[in-house]
């Protein structure tokens, strides 16, 4: 019989036979062919980062002013350079200390007051057990995030004002010269109110995205722990806020002296330079209106200084103290 088949020994090799060749390493891509592969995903950035590029970095490059001293008819090329000497003269300008008192007594009003509101907001919002009250609730308080500062203005006015609700229910009962918007003494308290009141609704957003995001159960097993709803609200709900509130609060650290232009600039003719004149509105005045464009643009440029530094500063203290920061 012949054979037809060869037998091999178990301890025997055998040689595999020749297959196809397995197909070759795909290459890495390059950036250029990422980038072209997503490219109508990247589309969606252009208008977000031409808006930054021509509004906000563009801009920047105007901050040579500050060393000069400009005029518009000579332009950036002929206008001759001071060096520093428009930063020592805001050192000794009595407008520019005023201006920065009233913005960091207002900044850190609004850090005491203001920033807290919006997450005590959202924790009493969310204490509601009727969905459909806290939805009308939060469409009532979401409102006024959307009108203008000259309508918040006048609504403020006609409340509080000489000739407005108030003033006449206590001119009925006998108090007469009631009259908040002109009181130069409590305008900054004035000026923190309406912040609260506008943008206090819209602010609730982020802490109502954080606080959705906890687990039921948590709530539920504290429940049946015997925990009140002031205990589950300070042991579950606050500490899930943290994150967030560290990260606003580091963003609002680094604005803090971005008090509010067209607020206060409405209002200052009613209760005074004095009492309203703030950085930004002393930068109009001095360089839009006087002319004064090097000392203008100097006190903008020590202003930003500032902001980052403020900003790299609280960044660098949440995370010594165990938080995430923001980079």
């Amino acid at each position: 019989m012949s054979v037809t088949a060869k037998q091999v020994s178990p301890g025997t090799r055998t040689e595999r036979a020749p297959g196809p060749s397995a197909p070759a390493k795909r290459r890495k891509a390059t950036l250029r062919q990422r980038i072209w592969r997503e490219r109508w995903s990247y589309t969606f950035i252009i208008p977000g980062a031409a808006f930054f590029l021509v509004f906000a970095y563009v801009p920047m490059l105007g901050n040579v002013v500050a060393f000069q001293e400009y005029t518009p008819f000579r332009g950036i090329e002929g206008s001759p350079w001071v060096g520093f000497y428009n930063f020592q003269q805001i050192f000794y300008d009595p407008e520019v200390l005023m201006a920065l008192r009233n913005t960091l007594i207002i900044a850190v009003l609004q850090l005491v007051f203001a920033f807290p509101a919006p997450i005590a907001l959202a924790l009493l919002l969310n204490s509601l057990l009727s969905e459909r009250v806290k939805r009308m609730v939060q469409t009532v308080v979401y409102l006024p995030y959307f009108l203008s500062w000259v309508i918040v203005i006048s609504v403020w006015q006609q409340v509080l004002g000489g000739g407005g609700l108030v003033a006449g229910i206590l001119d009925g009962w006998g108090v007469s010269g009631f009259d908040a918007m002109t009181n130069a003494d409590t305008f900054k308290f004035l000026v923190v109110a309406q912040n609260i009141w506008k943008d206090c609704g819209w602010g609730t957003i982020i802490f109502f995205a954080a606080i959705a995001g906890i687990p039921s159960e948590r709530y539920e097993a504290a429940a049946i722990d015997g925990a009140t709803g002031w205990q589950r609200t300070w042991h579950i709900t606050l500490p899930a806020l943290v994150p967030v509130a560290t990260l606003l609060l580091i963003l609002n650290i680094g604005s803090i002296l971005t008090v509010g232009f067209e607020q206060l600039l409405l209002q200052q003719p009613m209760v005074g330079a004095e009492a309203a004149e703030v950085l930004d509105t002393f930068v109009y005045f001095r360089g839009v209106l006087g002319g004064q464009w090097g000392i203008a643009t100097a006190a903008g440029l020590l202003k930003g200084v500032i902001g980052t530094i403020l900003v790299l500063a609280a960044n660098r203290f949440a995370k010594k103290l165990g938080g995430e920061g923001i980079f």
